[in-house]
């Protein structure tokens, strides 16, 4: 039973993770050979205020909106 685990920043779409865990599914059911029932993935988001690499939050290094595309 695979267990896929997914990590980002907040701010998704509903509707952008549906497509997220359906194309992992997909994904795990054909490379492993395991029916799609036996795949869960979890994601977990964090706000970028709680998040940080080299030092600083991302909030304050990076800004609204960092990690998608046409962000600045």
């Amino acid at each position: 039973m695979p267990i896929i685990t997914v990590k980002l920043a907040k701010g998704r779409s509903l509707q952008t993770k549906r497509k997220l865990v359906q194309a992992l599914t997909e994904t795990a059911v054909s490379l492993l050979d395991v029916k799609s029932e036996w795949v869960t993935v979890l994601i977990e988001e964090y706000d970028r205020e709680n998040w940080a690499s080299n030092g600083k939050l991302h909030s304050e290094k990076f800004g609204k909106g960092f990690g998608k595309k046409g962000a600045k």
